[in-house]
């Protein structure tokens, strides 16, 4: 008798004053791609870096084998801290889409203003307003996708970078050792909702590769 393979669970990570529902269309997509999407909820607002990442790495450790992560924004960091924190996470692939892993501009001007601490809430504060050093590279295959559709409430704090995607610049993307990396015109929250960056990320998961 023949045995279908395995079902592979894909973590999603979002970002700063997200809560997962955004993801809709990409857990559709990856479905019909043959995986098995869930949201990985934590309190962007209001938890630690370090207390983020350990949560993940318990959600990753329950979920099988072979897990793979797709974060977005914030959450790219967050996924980041987890597989620094717990080298000895289950295998699997990792795409972060419009991360900052290297700080954020706009971060910083936000934290500028007098109301932007309450904005940012601590963990944005801490880890996005503030120059990142470079990472060191994580124990597995990492893809990046960044934008370059400069549309976004960055343009409204800060003078970004080009390329960016309205509120991270493609450069603020970059971590070392990066299995591969593309770049869509495609802005910061519509990453979220674009097929093209679906399907970038799907073939990702699948072979490694943005192709």
């Amino acid at each position: 008798m023949y045995d279908p393979a395995p079902v592979v669970p894909v973590v999603l990570v979002h970002g700063l004053w997200l809560n997962g529902l955004e993801f809709f269309l990409l857990r559709d997509r990856l479905r019909r791609a043959g995986f098995a999407p869930s949201v990985f909820h934590y309190h962007s607002m209001h938890a630690t870096l370090p207390a983020a990442g350990d949560e993940l790495a318990g959600c990753l450790r329950d979920l099988g084998a072979t897990v793979h992560v797709i974060a977005h924004s914030l959450g790219g960091l967050v996924a980041c801290e987890a597989y620094a924190r717990h080298p000895d996470l289950p295998t699997g692939r990792v795409v972060l889409m419009g991360s900052p892993i290297r700080g954020s501009r706009t971060a910083r001007a936000v934290a500028s203003h007098w109301f932007g601490p309450a904005a940012l809430g601590p963990l944005a504060l801490a880890e996005l307003a503030r120059e990142r050093k470079p990472m060191s590279p994580l124990s597995r295959e990492v893809g990046v996708i960044a934008g370059s559709l400069p549309i976004g409430i960055g343009r409204a704090f800060a003078e970004l970078p080009q390329p960016n995607d309205g509120t991270v610049s493609v450069a603020e993307t970059a971590l070392p050792g990066a299995t591969s990396r593309i770049v869509h015109d495609i802005s910061h929250t519509g990453m979220l909702f674009s097929s093209v960056v679906a399907e970038s990320a799907v073939k990702f998961l699948a072979t490694g590769r943005f192709g």
